[in-house]
């Protein structure tokens, strides 16, 4: 048990070393009374600005207020710490928290061409820090200074793969007005290729899009393997066939029976958050079951908007935490951890499970190569494998067939899978 001395005991001191501490199954205990510590002959941490007996880490203001204002924050290396200096404070405590609960978006206005945070408005930009688990890193480093000793656990990674169905297929089961429409778009574009296939699937054949069985026999080996299901109604970037297509219903029913289906809240969504509770409600019919676990199409989420109202839709686990455009850590973690509602100064029971890597981020965004997106893979596995957590990523079903910009790429995911057998 380490005993930690603050001037005030808050929500946030609590919440950030419950993530220190707690997530590394060590006991603490905070006080505020100066006898009590100066007493304690155990482990023991001064996290004040007070000179007391024990080890001391200066503290910055950050996890003693309540508002949310915007700080002066670097990278800096001072004594002992290498992470953030906030408000001219270097402190590894703060830099925890400040990282894992995304204060920096909650206090930024930049936003990207579809409402998102981006990723080079963030410190984690800086060098591509992001690409490292700093909370963990920073945690770790806490725990060595107050006792020199402590050596770290061995954790066994789960490597969780999780698919989204942004277009269950690409030409089956789209007909009337919508076929009509795309094939004449694609005769005025002379997109031969897009004709044949859509005559073809007609006919008979296997739709491009549909890797139902593959994402099936994937769930046979990785029981913890998610689905997330786009169901909302037809807008500009939410395009999937009808929920209430009966055929539809039956791909969605199927596949449920090998993996975990869960909802992929609609890019309107983001906004709505009825629309939210009225798609949960569609796909909760359709599988004949609850549904607690979502993940934000385009990862389009805005804090704290977007996640209250995922808990007040009765969401428990939300997969959405990772940038679009660079692979890493966004929290800082790959470890699962409560949410921490900045505006409402509280810890709630939305559980974040942070992705390492997007197979868009590689390909769309980073634009790297099969091989470099297999080493960029195995440097993210070995960065959990060494300061725990669970490594989850996430791939499509229109992306892991080998079809059309994506021929090759199954390789990478394949790789994925076998990273704890190497």
């Amino acid at each position: 048990m380490i005993l930690i001395f603050v001037s005030e005991v808050t929500s946030r001191i609590q919440y950030t070393f419950e993530f220190i501490l707690n997530a590394r199954t060590i006991e603490f205990e905070l006080t505020t009374d100066r006898i009590q510590f100066s007493k304690f002959s155990g482990l023991k941490l001064n996290y004040s600005s007070e000179e007391l007996n024990g080890v001391q880490i200066m503290n910055s203001s950050i996890c003693f207020e309540t508002e949310v204002v915007k700080k002066e924050v670097k990278w800096k290396t001072k004594s002992n710490w290498s992470c953030l200096s906030i408000d001219g404070v270097v402190d590894p405590v703060a830099s925890i928290f400040y990282i894992l609960t995304r204060y920096e978006e909650y206090t930024s206005s930049k936003k990207d061409v579809h409402g998102r945070f981006p990723y080079e408005e963030s410190i984690l930009s800086f060098e591509n820090r992001v690409e490292k688990a700093n909370c963990d890193r920073w945690a770790y480093e806490i725990i060595r200074f107050v006792d020199h000793n402590y050596l770290k656990q061995e954790e066994s990674v789960a490597v969780i793969p999780t698919f989204d169905i942004d277009n269950t297929f690409a030409y089956k089961l789209k007909t009337g007005k919508r076929m009509i429409l795309s094939l004449i778009k694609d005769v005025f574009q002379g997109n031969k290729d897009r004709i044949k296939e859509r005559s073809e699937v007609l006919n008979g054949a296997k739709d491009p899009y549909d890797t139902f069985e593959k994402i099936a026999e994937i769930g046979s080996i990785f029981p913890n393997t998610l689905t997330f299901w786009l169901v909302g109604k037809r807008a500009k970037f939410d395009r999937n066939i009808s929920i209430d297509n009966v055929q539809h219903q039956a791909v969605i029913k199927s596949l449920s029976e090998f993996v975990d289906v869960n909802l992929h809240p609609s890019y309107a969504s983001n906004s709505r958050g009825d629309a939210i509770i009225n798609e949960k409600e569609k796909l909760s019919s359709v599988l004949g079951q609850k549904i607690t676990k979502s993940r934000q199409h385009f990862l389009k989420f805005e804090l704290p908007k977007t996640y209250t109202s995922l808990i007040n839709a009765g969401f428990i686990d939300e997969y959405s935490m990772g940038f679009a455009e660079h692979v890493g850590f966004r929290p800082g973690t790959a470890r699962p951890h409560n949410w921490f509602n900045l505006n409402e100064n509280k810890s709630t029971p939305l559980i974040i499970h942070p992705f390492a890597y997007m197979d868009g981020t590689l390909n769309e965004y980073m634009n790297l190569s099969i091989d470099q997106s297999k080493s960029t893979i195995t440097s993210l596995f070995k960065e959990v494998e060494e300061f725990g957590g669970d490594f989850v990523f996430l791939w499509h079903n229109e992306t892991i067939g080998d079809y059309g910009k994506w021929s090759g790429w199954s390789n990478v995911l394949e790789h994925t899978l076998n990273l704890k057998n190497e």
